[in-house]
Formats: C-alpha cells, structure tokens, sequence
C-alpha cells in the first residue's frame, strides 16, 4: 500500500534583513553622497561652520549689504544641512533598527539644534527694524533676491520673541521631537504583531504593511483575524500611546500660547497664511453629506451579503475576486500611461526616475520605516520609499501619489532658487492627488467589462472616502483633542477613546458595526503626532479633482498654468499658486465638487452592482 503524503504547510514568509534587499530594488543615495565617508566629511565641514552665524549679530540693521550677506550665509548653510539631513533621514528610514544610521540622524539633529539656536537672533533682528528703515532696505539691489523672504518675517512680526526667548525656544527643539521620535520607535521597531495566515494558508509576518494586504484580503476571516490581532497590540500599549500624544498636543499648544497665536490650529495655519475658515469649510462641507458615506456602507453590507458591516470589511473591493496582482514594472507601465497627458518632458524624467535612475526604493524589509514617502531636495534626485505589495491595487495609486510629489520637487528645483524652491504640504497633496486622478481615468478606459469598471469605480469612490471623508475626521480629531488640552482637560486614555468613538458614531453612522478596538485607531496614526497635516490631503485631493479635469478637458493653456504650479515652489502663498493654476481654495465649490462625485459614484456602482 502506497504512503500517504502529508500535505505541507508552506514555508513561512518572512520579511528579508536589509543586507538582502537587490540593489536595483533600492533607490540609489548617491546623488546625495556617494558614500557614508562622504557624508561624515560634509557634515564634519558644515558643523564647523555654525559659529560663523555670530559674525552677522547685532549688524543686520546696519545697511542692506549686512543684511544680505547674513541672508545668503543662511540660505547656503540651510541647503546644505537639508543634503546632509536628507541624507541621514534615507539611511535610517531603510532600517531603523541600524544603530549607526540612528546616531548619524541624531548627531545631524544636535548639530541642527546647535544651528539654530546660533541663529535665532536673525528674525528677532529683522524685525526688530523699524517699518520705516525696514520698507527702505526692500528697495536696495542687494536685497531683491531676498524680497519675498523678508516680506514673509515681517508677517511673523506679532509673533516673535525677543532674541533671549527665541535663543531658549531653538535649545527646545531635540526635546520637543520625543513624542514624535518615541512613536515611530514603539510603533516601527519595537512593537511586534506576530505571524498570520492569509487567505492561501501562507503564514506571514503582521507588520504595518502586510496588515494593508490582509485587510484587503477577500476572505473575512482573515480580516477580522488580521484586525484584532493587530490592534490587541496596541491595546496593550495604550496607556503610553496615550501619554505620548498627549506629550505631542501640548507641545503644540505651548509653542502657540508662547508665539501668541489664538489657538494651536491656527498657529499650524498661519505659516502657509490659510485661513482657519477653510478649515472649518472643509468639516462643515463634509459633514453635509456624511449621509452619501452611510448610504455607500449600506451598499457595501447588501452588495457583500454581510448582516453587519465592520471597520475590515471597508477596504476590501466589494467584487473581491477580481485579479488585481500587478508586478513592479507592471505597476510603473500603467502610471506612466495614464501621464502621458501631462507631455514628454514629464513622462520621460519620471520614467527613467522609476526605472534606471533608481529614485524609489521598493519592497519591505526588516526593521524598514512603514508607508511610503516622497522626499525631494534641492541639489539630489527626489526619493521614494515604498513598501510596494503586488496584490494591493492602492499600492499602484500610492507609487503615482509619491511620484507626483517627486515631479513637484523635480520641477520646482529646476526652476526656483533655493529659497523658493521648497513647495509648502498644502500645494503638495494637489500635485500628488492629481497624478492618482489621471490613473483612476487610466484603468477605467481600459477595463474589459462592466465588472471590471464597477471594480475601478470601488475604487475610487474609496480614494474619495479615504482622502477627503476620513482625512476630515481625522483633521475634526485634531481640532477637538486641541482644544480640549487648550481649555485644561487632561488627555487620558479614556478622554481621547471617547471623543474618537464620537466621531467614528458621526462619521460611519448608525448601521455600522464598530468594534471597541477601532477607538485605539487615534493613538496609530502617524500624522497625529504631526498635528494639523491631514486636512491638507482633503482640500488637496478637492484641488486635484477641478485641475484634473481643468487639464484633460483643456488645451496646452490649461496644461502650462498647471505645469507653471508645478514649477511655482513657494514663489507664491499656496492659495494664490492655485488661483493661478484656476481653482479657488477660499470657496467651499471645490469641496462640494468632489463630493459631488463622490455621490455619483456611489449611484453609479449601486446600477452596476
């Protein structure tokens, strides 16, 4: 009788260590520095020039000549600390788990302190120049490169200190980075998930990005598995989490008493001079039609035949055996298609950057920074960490999301000086959305059948959702946990897990099956260790939608005003960039308009379905 073979499991799959990773997977530093050695020289020459800012104190009053000689000595030593900074960052952020790259980052970071407080008599200097001297000095020939620069510190004239106060709050600035530097190592180094199984029987490791697969998965079990097992993690870390985001919002309500703001948002607001009120436009538009998002989780729950519809089973396609696996290349091929109305110049750049010029590093590795991020600088290629999954079609929308930042930096390096060069996050998240707007049109027109389409049309009703809907919720978050800190309330664990279930009630309505772990979803989310960030992904995802279509229904006028922005950098104050570019932000429309869209996808999918 012949022996029965006992079915074997497969071979666990872990993530590689770093030393294993191909190098044409990774993105290529050299532009920055060719080697470590490089690095150590640049930063050894550049820290010794700090004491070289005390040459310019208590003489930039003197005559315009001072003032711009103290003026470019700043802006050159600034473009070489974002080189070597960048650079450190990069290194630390393929392994974080590298105690070398880790000490580089935190000498980079001590030095920068040192830097800082060395010259924080600048601004109280410059503005210590009475109005009158101040609007002569704009007029003199040295100084036009600098014009936009100084109109920009005498805006910041209410809230600055004395030279002596300014001087103590740059000593604070390694301090005030703990609650933020606490999490990322918590949360990407020291907090272990375990294994799982996915829905082939694959035992893989959990980690922030496999988690994004899992939730994805078309077999329920392996969602809900994959949901409670993660989050019990954080569960049982909760009261530090807790503790460390409240270090973080009191952090910024101090900086903003001590600056004299009226509040923490709308000292997070004032450097890009956005108004509170389209902030509040924002929420307000949004929680108008919160309605529509109930009515997408109906259909959700009666077209996947659920009796209850839970926080994982809103990411999955609800046509789930729909084969969506794209390779890497595959991957690059189709966001280069769907640019190719942005012209030649555009597509080529970016697609040897993506290929042979090796901007992205693409795939996990062990102890690597999760997410993804694009990182562009003013001397270097712009770069690209990715933890790319074959099988995670947001993945496809991520990689063109951080591509559009990168032709952001690409364009605006090449066309302003360093002063101007660097886009401020409100522009950014237009330029990054648009590029996930033309790829959603791309795959659209060439889907195959009406299954497919209903798929793509999934999708991109989840874009909506997930950028200009959750991103509002989590920017109402920001808002209450601030004011809450303001008016004295402390911030506990329950405090924060009872106003987060407040909004998760509002926000997914009165159908929807929340899980008690769901509240702990507002000690994970990066950005709100970074306060008041993400309304900018919804009011940039609402700019995209109207420039998009602006570009695609325009002629080469229409293209140029949006490559013009593109190249714009800070040249402007956001707002006025993308009035030039033809969408006005101080205007509730745009928001409306996308959620106008919003709504019809919703109709659209409920017919094809």
């Amino acid at each position: 009788m012949a022996a029965t073979k006992t079915k074997r499991k497969p071979r666990p799959k872990t993530l590689p260590p770093r030393s294993k990773v191909k190098e044409a997977d990774t993105w290529n530093l050299e532009t920055l520095f060719p080697t470590d050695a490089a690095w150590e020289k640049a930063f050894t020459k550049w820290k010794k020039t700090i004491p070289q800012f005390d040459k310019f104190r208590a003489k930039l009053g003197d005559s315009a000549k001072q003032l711009a000689a103290c003026l470019a000595f700043d802006a050159k030593f600034d473009e070489q600390a974002e080189q070597i900074g960048t650079y450190a960052f990069l290194k630390t952020a393929e392994d974080q788990t590298n105690s070398e790259y880790q000490r580089m980052v935190g000498r980079f970071q001590h030095a920068a302190s040192e830097a800082g407080q060395a010259a924080s008599y600048i601004r109280p200097e410059i503005l210590a120049i009475s109005k009158s001297k101040f609007q002569k000095l704009l007029k003199a020939k040295e100084l036009q490169p600098y014009q936009l620069v100084l109109e920009r510190i005498a805006r910041y004239r209410p809230h600055t200190l004395s030279d002596a106060e300014e001087r103590l709050l740059a000593m604070q600035s390694e301090m005030a980075d703990t609650s933020n530097k606490a999490f990322r190592q918590l949360t990407d180094a020291d907090l272990k998930f375990g294994m799982i199984e996915d829905a082939t029987g694959q035992e893989i490791e959990l980690s922030h990005s496999s988690f994004s697969a899992m939730l994805h998965s078309p077999k329920r079990s392996v969602r809900k598995k994959a949901f409670h097992q993660y989050y019990e993690v954080f569960e049982s870390h909760e009261n530090v989490l807790a503790a460390t985001l409240s270090g973080s919002i009191q952090r910024d309500v101090y900086y903003a008493k001590a600056r004299g703001h009226d509040s923490a948002r709308a000292a997070a607001l004032f450097p890009d001079n956005v108004p509170v009120s389209v902030y509040d436009n924002l929420t307000k538009a949004v929680r108008e039609r919160l309605p529509v998002q109930h009515r997408y989780y109906d259909l959700r729950k009666r077209k996947m035949k659920l009796k209850e519809v839970h926080h994982y089973d809103t990411y999955v396609p609800i046509l789930s055996d729909l084969d969506q696996n794209r390779t890497w290349k595959q991957a690059v091929d189709v966001v280069m298609r769907s640019l190719e109305p942005l012209g030649s110049d555009y597509c080529n750049v970016l697609g040897e950057g993506l290929t042979t010029a090796r901007w992205c590093d693409r795939y996990p590795n062990r102890g690597k920074q999760s997410g993804a991020f694009s990182c562009g600088t003013f001397n270097a290629a712009p770069f690209i960490l990715m933890n790319y999954q074959e099988s995670v079609l947001d993945h496809v929308f991520t990689l063109t999301h951080e591509a559009g930042h990168s032709m952001h930096s690409y364009y605006s390096s090449n066309n302003q000086p360093y002063l101007y060069y660097d886009y401020v996050i409100f522009v950014a998240e237009v330029a990054s959305t648009f590029n996930e707007q033309l790829l959603s049109r791309q795959l659209m027109s060439e889907a195959k059948s009406d299954k497919e389409r209903a798929y793509l049309v999934n999708r991109d009703i989840d874009a909506i959702r997930g950028t200009i809907i959750r991103q509002t919720m989590f920017a109402e978050f920001e808002k209450i946990a601030h004011e809450l800190a303001e008016s004295g309330e402390p911030l506990t664990v329950e405090c924060f897990k009872e106003e987060y279930l407040k909004l998760l009630e509002a926000y997914f309505g009165p159908d929807f099956a929340i899980d008690e772990q769901l509240k702990l979803e507002c000690f994970r989310i990066p950005h709100f260790y970074r306060a008041f960030y993400v309304y900018k992904y919804a009011t940039g995802l609402s700019a995209a939608i109207a420039l998009s279509e602006r570009v695609i229904n325009g002629g080469e006028k229409e293209l140029n005003d949006y490559l013009s922005f593109l190249k714009g950098g800070c040249s402007k104050d956001p707002l006025d960039l993308l009035k030039d570019a033809g969408v006005d932000m101080t205007k509730p429309k745009p928001v409306r308009t996308a959620l106008d869209r919003f709504e019809s996808l919703v109709d659209e999918l409920d017919e094809l379905l």
